[in-house]
C-alpha cells in the first residue's frame, strides 16, 4: 500500500502596495542651522585672503620695530632687551609694547600736523596697516583671524576682501576727521569692518540660525575688548567706528545669502555653509532694495567724508568730549594735543633737557640724539 503524501503547506503573503511619503513641508525643508558650527569644509585655495592680510601686518609690525631700533636709538633704554633691534620701547613711554611716536610718524600713522593742507593724504593708506604695538597686534589679529576666517569660508575671498579692504580705508577717513597732533594708527578698522559685516549677515538670516544670541554675545566681546585698547594712546578708535558702518553697510549688499537645504547632519561654519546652494537666478536678486539702499549709503559716507577729509574738516574743534572716545587720560600718558618745546644744553658728554612748560628736566648720558628722538622725549617730559 503507498504511502500517502505529506499535506502541502500553504503561505499567504500579503503585499502592501508603497505608500507615498508625505511631502516635506517648506518649514522642513529649510531647517534652521547652528550659527557657529562648521558643516563643511572648502578647499584651501577658497580661504587665503585673510591670512594674506594677517601676513601683511605681520610683516609691517616688524618693519617698524626694526626703523624704531630702541636698542640704538634709546641707547638700551628698551623693554625686553633681549630682542635687540626689535626691543619695545620703555612701557611709560608706550604701554601697548611698541614702537615711539615718531617711529610711527615716520612709517605712516596719521597726524594733524601731517594732513593740513593735505600733505600727506598717503597717510590714509598707510595707517590701517600699522600696529601701536605687540598687545594691540595680538588682540587685533587674533580677532581678524577667528571672524575672518568663518566668514570667507562662508562668503569666499573675494567678497570679504573687498568689505576688509574699504572698510579699513572708511575707518581711516573717519579717524581723519578726529585726529589730534598725536600719531594714530587705525589697524582695527578692517577687523570692526568684519564685525559689520558678521552683523549684517546675522540680522538678514535672522530666521535661519539658532544660536544666534550667542553669536551676539561672542560680537559684542570681542568688539569691547578691541574698542578698549583703543582707548590706549596711538590706537585711534573713531577707525573703528567707521569700519564697522562701512562693514554692515557692505555686509547687506554683499552678504546676500540664498536658502539652502541641509545635505548632512554631521557636516557642521560659522555662517552654516553646511549646505548646497541652489542657487537660480531669483534667489540671487535676494532682497535688491535693501541691497541697493545699503550700496547707496556706502556710496555717500564714503564720498561725504573725502569731501570732508580734503577740506580740512577737523571735528574736535567742534566736540569737546570726542578726545574721550578715542584716549582715557591717565597719569602715564597724557590724551591731550601738546605743544612741546623744550631747552636743551650739552656739557661734559651729558644732554640735559627742560620743559619750557613745566620745567620738568631730565639729564641723558649721551649726546648723539636724533632731531625725531629728541621731540618723542620732550614731548614724554611735557606731558
Amino acid at each position: 500500500m503507498a504511502e500517502s503524501a505529506p499535506p502541502k503547506l500553504q503561505t499567504q503573503i500579503e503585499i502592501k502596495p508603497p505608500q507615498e511619503k508625505e511631502p516635506r513641508t517648506q518649514e522642513q525643508e529649510h531647517r534652521r542651522a547652528p550659527f557657529f558650527k562648521s558643516r563643511g569644509r572648502r578647499r584651501r585655495s577658497d580661504t587665503w585672503i585673510i591670512s594674506v592680510f594677517v601676513i601683511l601686518h605681520v610683516v609691517a609690525f616688524i618693519t617698524t620695530m626694526a626703523v624704531n631700533d630702541c636698542w640704538k636709538n634709546s641707547h638700551g633704554d628698551c623693554a625686553f632687551k633681549a630682542l635687540g633691534r626689535l626691543s619695545f620701547q620703555p612701557l611709560s613711554e608706550n604701554p601697548l609694547l611698541g614702537p615711539s611716536a615718531s617711529a610711527l610718524d615716520e612709517m605712516g600713522a596719521l597726524r594733524q600736523t601731517f594732513l593740513e593742507g593735505n600733505r600727506h593724504n598717503w597717510r590714509l593708506f598707510t595707517c590701517p596697516w600699522l600696529h601701536a604695538g605687540f598687545i594691540h597686534l595680538v588682540i587685533n589679529l587674533g580677532s581678524i583671524v577667528f571672524v575672518g576666517i568663518h566668514l570667507e569660508k562662508e562668503f569666499g575671498p573675494l567678497r570679504i576682501g573687498i568689505i576688509y579692504t574699504l572698510s579699513a580705508f572708511v575707518g581711516s577717513l573717519i579717524a581723519a576727521l578726529f585726529v589730534r597732533d598725536t600719531p594714530a594708527v587705525g589697524a582695527s578698522g578692517a577687523l570692526f569692518g568684519l564685525l559689520g559685516a558678521m552683523l549684517s549677515g546675522l540680522i538678514r538670516n535672522w530666521n535661519f540660525y539658532t544660536d544666534k544670541f550667542a553669536a551676539i554675545v561672542l560680537l559684542v566681546f570681542v568688539s569691547a575688548i578691541n574698542f578698549a585698547i583703543g582707548l590706549l594712546p596711538y590706537v585711534d578708535n573713531f577707525s573703528s567706528i567707521g569700519g564697522f558702518i562701512s562693514g554692515m553697510l557692505l555686509g547687506f549688499t554683499l552678504l546676500f545669502t540664498p536658502r539652502t537645504r541641509i545635505v548632512a547632519h554631521s557636516k557642521a561654519g560659522l555662517f552654516e555653509y553646511s549646505v548646497k546652494s541652489s542657487m537660480n537666478f531669483k534667489l540671487k536678486l535676494d532682497r535688491p532694495i535693501m541691497r541697493s539702499a545699503s550700496l547707496l549709503l556706502f556710496v555717500l559716507v564714503i564720498l561725504g567724508c573725502l569731501v570732508a577729509v580734503f577740506r580740512g574738516i577737523n571735528i574736535n574743534r567742534h566736540c569737546k568730549w570726542c578726545k574721550y572716545v578715542d584716549c582715557v587720560p591717565s597719569k602715564r600718558w597724557s590724551c591731550n594735543d601738546i605743544t612741546t618745546n623744550c631747552e636743551t644744553m650739552m656739557s661734559n658728554s651729558q644732554l640735559t633737557m627742560t620743559c619750557m612748560s613745566n620745567g620738568n628736566f631730565r639729564v641723558f648720558s649721551y649726546t648723539n640724539i636724533s632731531q625725531p628722538r629728541m621731540k618723542d622725549l620732550c614731548t614724554l617730559l611735557c606731558s
